[in-house]
């Protein structure tokens, strides 16, 4: 049965209605947010804010380190220290740099590995104590040894809502959870900043703890300064949720647009096709 022009015109409205509350329904209306860092800075100027002091970084595996040792008699000392290493191109051993200090890795087992001294268990133990570790040994054979040791390199993760998620090697003992945050090209504009959470192993146990880039409590916290293998996790907003959500429906919305615009057109030719007769 066809129905007839004016049941067909009476329907238009109400199938028009329908169409523009799905069309609204599929949209998402994203609200003001707020990307400001440390909102809480008092209104002068300038000022002083409270902030903690760095921890001395202690040694895990695969860090890798540097070791000098020297003294008043140079040429005693000279059999402690590691020769110098033609540093070669990944990819191609026949490509070699210019010379340097052969660095130690730690191994599995905390150990490095000196001349003449042998293995020696740094695991857990600060640059410090490992100066005067060495020390302490070079100087049952030669009077007042000097010891330097350098902390070369070790790794953080940053991973969630930055711009550049990666792995980065610090070169420096001193790195803190926004210099990790500026070598990955700073946060998202869908990055939480009140979610950034530190996960970190001693190598015995895992902890985390959570910091507000919002509040200059930040600098206090002894989780600023980054150590080895930390994990840096940006969560996301509620508005990349939100977008999360809407694209995991967004086909399926789509299609319920698709067939509804396609009755319209249908209910339209009808409307024509009565007109003219």
């Amino acid at each position: 049965m066809v129905p007839n022009r004016d049941s067909v015109v009476r329907l238009l409205p109400g199938v028009a209605m329908v169409v523009l509350m799905v069309v609204v329904a599929s949209c998402t209306t994203i609200k003001d947010n707020n990307l400001a860092y440390f909102k809480n800075l008092p209104d002068a100027t300038s000022g002083q804010l409270a902030t903690t002091t760095p921890q001395q970084v202690r040694l895990q595996v695969d860090d890798e380190i540097a070791v000098t040792i020297t003294s008043g008699a140079p040429e005693a000392t000279a059999v402690f220290n590691a020769p110098l290493a033609n540093s070669s191109v990944r990819g191609d051993v026949a490509v070699q740099g210019n010379p340097k200090l052969m660095s130690h890795i730690v191994d599995r087992e905390g150990n490095i590995e000196l001349p003449v001294l042998g293995k020696i268990n740094v695991l857990g133990k600060t640059v410090n104590e490992v100066e005067q570790l060495i020390g302490n040994r070079v100087a049952a054979t030669v009077r007042d040894p000097y010891v330097n040791v350098q902390l070369l390199s070790f790794y953080v993760n940053v991973m969630g809502e930055v711009k550049e998620p990666q792995r980065i090697k610090v070169d420096k003992q001193q790195f803190s959870v926004l210099d990790a945050l500026a070598s990955c090209g700073d946060l998202t504009e869908y990055g939480q900043r009140d979610g950034v959470v530190v996960i970190r192993n001693d190598g015995t146990q895992t902890t985390y703890h959570q910091l507000n880039l919002a509040d200059t409590g930040l600098f206090s916290s002894p989780y600023f300064y980054l150590q080895q293998n930390d994990v840096v996790y940006v969560a996301p907003n509620r508005i990349r949720i939100d977008n999360s959500k809407y694209n995991q429906n967004n086909a399926y919305k789509l299609s319920v647009i698709s067939t509804i615009v396609s009755a319209v057109s249908v209910v339209a030719s009808l409307v024509i096709a009565l007109a003219i007769k």
